[in-house]
């Protein structure tokens, strides 16, 4: 019979308004569940981000969780998947309910980080995301990091690691796509087109923004023709306009924010994509990015070396090294050869290492693997629960109480 599972997503909700990495990967793990034939509800869509100081939220917790706990219990068969818990939004609801009902809870992308519980800001959100992770039946993680940090709290026998993927079919190179867009540009096929894309706001975003326009403004001056197209938008659009338009006048496009499944056809405009990734947990954009063919240059930090082989699909350079940043994009746009070998080593890559399709098929047999267990667990309960009835029957000559 189907399986009915609870999804929760305690950062983000899906559709937040503001598009990231984290909700990319959300909706692309409902969009592979709901392939394999489970039937995806959504419990509650609160956001638990620093709920534990804000108690004018607290209401809303007990609401959902009575809310969820009516859902689940209509369905035949189900269990409870959070993604993204960690100790900004812990999972306040799923634990709960789980325990009520008896039902299989699992966890993808936790987090554990045991650096939370010394400062009292964190260490509330720190208890509760411990408690949770403590629970789950069985913890997915897509970053070899976090996967050690876990190994600190859970059994390897609960824990997965789960390469990032993306739907590699939906992102491939587009050559009317590219000859559409460099003509609207008024782009030429033989200049050099570096692309990047970010949210536009404050913080390590736009710092990659900048950093990358800064690059950019450096070959500039040394006379080389490169042409920069940026995709996103948001509160830090002027700032770097402004900025773009006192380095790089006349050699930098801002093309607002593009649909996801639009974003094929720009990144099949370029020639190399360009984004530091400062602090990044992942960066879906690469992965991306590579898909359609464009070798990669950004920094070598956070989880990037996961999606991204220094050397082989593109560089990775040192942090916050203007040199060695620069000196990559010079490369790949100077040696034809080079950018398109990594290029295809980009795009097979992807499709070897980073398909959604391939990768996520543990995830499928764990799940199917977890619930067995629950359901033999059950049995075996309901069945030792009837011996000791029949033994007291037999103790007390069939007079046994059914208070």
């Amino acid at each position: 019979m189907m399986t009915t599972i609870g999804y929760y997503t305690p950062f983000k909700p899906l559709g937040f308004h503001l598009p990231s990495g984290d909700l990319t990967i959300a909706t692309g793990l409902q969009d592979f569940l709901e392939d394999c034939g489970y039937l995806i509800i959504h419990p509650s869509r609160l956001r638990t981000r620093w709920i534990f100081w804000k108690p004018w939220l607290w209401p809303i917790v007990v609401r959902d969780r009575l809310r969820s706990l009516r859902m689940l219990r209509q369905a035949h068969f189900r269990l409870w998947l959070t993604y993204h818990a960690y100790y900004k939004s812990p999972d306040i609801i799923g634990p709960w309910v789980c325990q009520r009902l008896g039902i299989p809870y699992i966890i993808f992308q936790g987090i554990y980080s045991t650096r939370r519980k010394k400062n009292i800001k964190t260490l509330p959100g720190y208890v509760l995301n411990r408690r949770s992770l403590i629970q789950a039946d069985h913890v997915f993680s897509n970053r070899k990091e976090d996967l050690l940090n876990l190994r600190r709290l859970i059994p390897d026998d609960r824990l997965t690691y789960i390469a990032p993927g993306i739907d590699s079919g939906k992102f491939t190179f587009d050559a009317d796509a590219r000859r559409e867009l460099r003509q609207s540009w008024e782009i030429s096929e033989n200049t050099p087109v570096v692309l990047s894309a970010a949210m536009f706001r404050p913080g390590v975003k736009a710092d990659g923004l900048i950093w990358t326009i800064k690059a950019c403004a450096a070959l500039h001056r040394q006379g080389k023709p490169v042409q920069l197209v940026i995709a996103g938008d948001g509160k830090e659009r002027k700032t770097l306009q402004d900025l773009s338009e006192s380095l790089l006048s006349g050699s930098v496009r801002f093309v607002g924010k593009i649909p996801r499944d639009r974003m094929y056809r720009f990144y099949s405009s370029g020639d190399i994509f360009a984004f530091p990734g400062i602090r990044e947990t992942l960066g879906m954009v690469y992965l991306e990015a590579q898909a359609c063919g464009l070798p990669v240059v950004a920094f070598h930090n956070g989880g990037i070396p996961e999606v991204v082989l220094d050397k082989i699909t593109g560089f990775l350079t040192p942090l916050y090294d203007m040199r060695a940043f620069t000196e990559a994009i010079t490369r790949i746009l100077e040696d034809v050869t080079l950018r398109r070998k990594m290029g295809e080593a980009a795009r097979w890559h992807v499709r070897t290492a980073h398909d959604i399709h391939l990768n996520y098929r543990q995830i499928d047999t764990i799940i199917q693997q977890v619930c067995r267990v629950c359901l033999d667990n059950k049995r075996h309960s309901a069945e030792g629960r009837g011996r000791l009835r029949a033994y007291l029957e037999i103790a007390t000559d069939g007079k046994t109480d059914d208070r």
